[in-house]
This record gives structure tokens, sequence and C-alpha cells, in this order.
């Protein structure tokens, strides 16, 4: 196997993300491991680790890095930056035909980049290998109840944005007194554990959902829901998880007892196209609604929960949805849903998130350059190749000819 020179690239997005796909300490890990690897930085004014502290680690940090063979980069490159013949790796949010990427793709295609997009780095049963989930889970059910606490007015929570860590949210959150109230959260990944890590560290009761809906609590309480719990079949048949993520259709909500008896739902679980929506805007309208705050992490707009009108900003987190007026409101307007829908949750924490990054990706991505991919993880992921779609992705070509 021949050398490989790996650069971490600049993130140049706006707004600016701080996050990094390896940290000094992970990158010095990395080259011990992997004596046919070497590493160079971009240089960034930005990154959540200055320059000066890969260089103490003894790694070269450049204005220019069109040595490397492999470009490690978090979010999308601009075109202008994309460098011709090179392997890349980062999010490219094209995999779902995302119009706003359409010309980055496109781009791809034309400088002959071989894209590996972090979305589809997985296993061969479709499970993914890496990812910011439990980042964006933390993040968000911290944001919950700051949401929470701005909307009764009844504590202040700092943003996430301004702690340096996960320990720091916790310290925070454990100050704070809640009243009795129930809180539902959906979801069996990353995302939901991120955010049940959060619920657990405040010392939040997790009960049965039988207890949930049933009974009255005198402190806070959550219960948490998958999709057998919060969808049914519409012939009143036993549904199955196998069979609803097969086909779905065949599937309606089974929300509504939750949004009863519930003060605050975090969404943490991820939708598939076809599935019910959790509640649309006309059961939104119930006096059954009980539901105040809404964390949805998911954050699919107009979608399945149907409070999220648009995505919001980690400067302004929160808005509010009117159920009766179906429009958008002040958070704490009278009647509406305190929602908070932000998009990029992890980079509130950006050395956490990319500390715990830089593990999963030297585990699970960096050992296929060197052991002939023999576990599929590249080929897998590589989305371009030779100035073409690969065949897993080909579905994709009618999206980029601007058919779709």
């Amino acid at each position: 196997m021949a050398p490989l020179k790996f650069a971490l690239l600049r993130e140049r997005k706006t707004p600016p993300d701080r996050r990094a796909v390896l940290s000094p300490i992970a990158m010095s890990k990395a080259q011990e491991a992997f004596p046919k690897a070497s590493f160079i930085v971009e240089a960034s004014p930005i990154r959540v680790f200055p320059d000066v502290a890969y260089e103490k680690a003894e790694f070269e940090v450049k204005e220019d890095i069109s040595e490397a063979d492999v470009m490690l980069g978090v979010k999308e490159v601009p075109i202008e930056a994309l460098i011709p013949n090179k392997k890349y790796f980062f999010f490219s949010h094209t995999i779902k035909k995302q119009p706003y990427n359409r010309d980055l793709l496109k781009a791809v295609l034309e400088k002959n980049i071989e894209l590996y997009d972090h979305e589809v780095i997985t296993r061969k049963s479709g499970l993914r290998l890496i990812g910011f989930g439990r980042y964006a889970g933390l993040v968000g059910a911290y944001n919950a109840f700051r949401a929470y606490g701005k909307r009764h007015k009844t504590f202040d929570l700092p943003p996430a944005n301004t702690l340096t860590d996960v320990s720091a949210l916790i310290a925070q959150l454990k100050k704070i007194e809640l009243p009795a109230i129930k809180i539902c959260l959906s979801g069996s990944g990353k995302v939901a554990g991120g955010a049940q890590e959060i619920l657990e560290a405040m010392g939040i009761k997790k009960v049965t959902i039988e207890e949930y809906l049933t009974k009255e609590f005198k402190k806070p309480v959550y219960c948490k829901i998958g999709v057998m719990d919060y969808a049914k079949r519409k012939d009143g048949v036993k549904g199955s998880l196998a069979q609803f993520i097969k086909d779905p259709t065949g599937y309606e909500t089974n929300f509504l007892r939750f949004a009863k008896v519930s003060q605050m739902f975090i969404a943490g679980h991820f939708y598939g196209d076809g599935a019910p929506y959790l509640f649309t805007r006309e059961e939104a309208k119930s006096e059954d609604f009980n539901i105040e705050v809404i964390a949805d992490i998911s954050c699919d707009i107009d979608g399945p929960v149907a409070s999220t009108l648009r995505a919001s900003t980690i400067a302004d987190p929160f808005y509010g949805y009117d159920p009766q007026t179906e429009k958008e409101v002040a958070f704490d307007a009278p009647g509406a849903i305190t929602v908070m829908a932000v998009d990029n949750l992890p980079c509130e924490l950006p050395k956490d998130a990319s500390e715990g990054f830089g593990e999963l990706f030297i585990e699970r991505v960096l050992p296929a350059f060197f052991n002939d991919d023999k576990d599929g993880i590249l080929y897998r992921a590589r989305m371009t190749k030779d100035g073409k779609l690969t065949k897993r992705f080909s579905y994709l070509q009618d999206y980029v000819d601007g058919k779709e």
C-alpha cells in the first residue's frame, strides 16, 4: 500500500462551523496507528482547535494543501474551493436530492472528485458508523429545557455555545427546578441516546409507557417511544418494526395519546419516506393537544412534526407556532407551542463533538484505506468515481441533470 497524505480542511460554510474531523490528539493517534498515513492541516482562523495546537503536535499547517490525496472536512466545501482529482470526505447534503446542493454535486463530477459522504459511511446492514448524532441529542435536550424556562419565565439557562463541554451543560441543568412535567422522547438511535443522557444526568425518572399515559407524578418524568409506540396499523392488526421499515404506508399515527399528557416533546426519531406524520396541523388544534415545548432535533421542515415551520438558528433558536392560525408567532405568545428546531446543534459543542467524531473516524473509517477496504466501508460511502456517480448513487443522475 502506497503512502497516503490526508489534509484537514478549513471549514468555509456560513455561518461558520468550528468543528473538525480530527483534533490534534486524534491526528497524533491516527499517525501512530497508520504509519503509511501522513497528515497536514489547512490553516483556519475559526477551528475550535487553533493552528498552533496542531503545530505543537508536530503537524504542518499550510494555506495550500493541494499535495494531499484525501481531504477531510465536516460541512459542504464551496465549489470554488474544490481541488480537482482528489478524494473528499464531507457531509454533502445531496443524497436526498436537496436542491440547494445540486450544483455542488455537479461540480464534484466535473472536477473528477471521489466524494465520500459521512452520512453514508455504514455497516453492511446500513447502520451508520460515524456522525454527530449523540451531540445533536445532548444539545437538543439542553435547549428544550432552556426553551421551557424562557417560555414560563422560571429560569434562564445560558446558550449551549457559551459553555465549554457536556459536563458544563449538565452542571447548568442541575441548578434548575422543574415542576412535575411529563417529557416524551422519540427515537432509538444516537440522537435519542444523547437526549436521554441529559435526562438521566438531571435525575429525571424514566417510566413505562403505560405509567406515563395513565398515572400522575409529583416530580418530572419521561418516557422513550419507538416507532411501534407512535405508529399503528390502519387495519388494527398488530404491526411490526420490520414490516414498517419495509412499507410504512399501511400505518397511521398513534402519537396523540402522548400529546394529551405531555408538556414537552423531544423529537429524536428518524423519519422515513412514506411514514405517517406524528401529528398534523389539524391535530395540533385539538383541545387535547397539551404539548407546550417541542425540541425537534430531527428537524424535518413541514413534515412529521407539524409545528416545525422552519429551521431555527443557534443565534435565535426558538420561535412560536400558533396551532389555530398555523403561523409563526413569538416563542412565548399565549397558546403557542414553543419550538426549537436548530438544524446544526453539534456546532454548539464543537470541541466535544469533534473529539467524539474523530475517535469514530479513526476506529471505523481510516483502517479501510490500509486493509484493501475489506469490509466495504469506502465502497458503500463512495458517491462518485471517474467523473460519474457510482452504482449505489446512480438514482441521483436526474437530480444532477436538473430533471428533478
